[in-house]
C-alpha cells in the first residue's frame, strides 16, 4: 500500500522540527522515509526564478506543492514521504487530486498543534535568518489569525502533536504504528 505522512500546520508552527525527528524516527525503525519540504523546494525557485509579490510567493508555493507530488509519484512502493508543509494554503480538494495522481491509498496526518501567539512570535524571530522571497515578518499578523482557525484535514488518521513541548516520542512511535497498521 503506497502511504504518505503530511506534516501539516500553520507557519512556524514546528513542522520542519517534527519531520526531521519523525524522519529519523522512522529510519531508526527500519522504514524507508524521505522528507519533502515546501520551503526546501520553494527556495530554490526563488534562487532561479525570483522572488516577488505575494502572489507570486503564492505561486511558486502552488509549483512547488506540485513537484512535490509529482516526485512522489515517482517513487517506488514501500517509500514513505514525510511531506512538510502548510497543506491548508489551498483547498483540499487540491490535495487530494495531489494524493490521487501520486497514486497514495493511504495519508495519515501529523498536526502540528501551536497557539497564535506563540506561531506568531516564531514567524517574527525567523524572518532575519531566511531567504528574502518569504513572506516579512508582518505577515505574522495575519498568521496570528489564521492560527485561530486552522485545522487538520483529516484525510486520514490524524495525530496531534503539541510543538510548544519537546517532540514526544510516544507520538513519533504512534506515526509508525500507523504505518505498519493494514487499515
Amino acid at each position: 500500500m503506497r502511504q504518505a505522512i503530511i506534516v501539516n500546520g500553520v507557519p512556524a508552527s514546528g513542522k520542519s522540527t517534527v519531520s526531521a525527528r519523525l524522519t529519523q524516527a522512522l529510519h531508526d525503525a527500519g522504514i524507508a522515509a524521505v522528507p519533502l519540504s515546501l520551503d526546501t523546494v520553494k527556495e530554490g525557485l526563488f534562487v532561479h526564478v525570483g522572488t516577488g509579490d505575494r502572489e507570486h510567493n503564492r505561486m511558486l508555493g502552488r509549483a512547488s506543492y506540485h513537484a512535490i507530488f509529482n516526485t512522489v509519484a515517482a517513487f517506488p512502493d514501500g517509500l514513505v514521504p514525510v511531506i512538510d508543509a502548510w497543506h491548508g494554503f489551498q483547498p483540499e480538494s487540491v490535495l487530494r487530486d495531489h494524493i490521487a495522481c501520486a497514486r497514495i491509498e493511504r495519508v495519515i496526518e501529523l498536526w502540528c498543534r501551536v497557539t497564535p501567539q506563540t506561531a506568531a512570535a516564531r514567524y517574527r524571530a525567523r524572518t532575519a535568518g531566511r531567504h528574502t522571497g518569504h513572506l516579512p515578518a508582518s505577515y505574522a499578523d495575519e498568521l496570528f489569525e489564521l492560527t485561530k482557525r486552522a485545522k487538520p484535514f483529516a484525510i486520514g488518521p490524524v495525530v496531534e502533536i503539541d510543538t510548544e513541548k519537546p517532540v514526544d516520542p510516544r507520538v513519533l512511535g504512534e506515526v509508525r504504528d500507523l504505518l505498519s497498521s493494514p487499515t
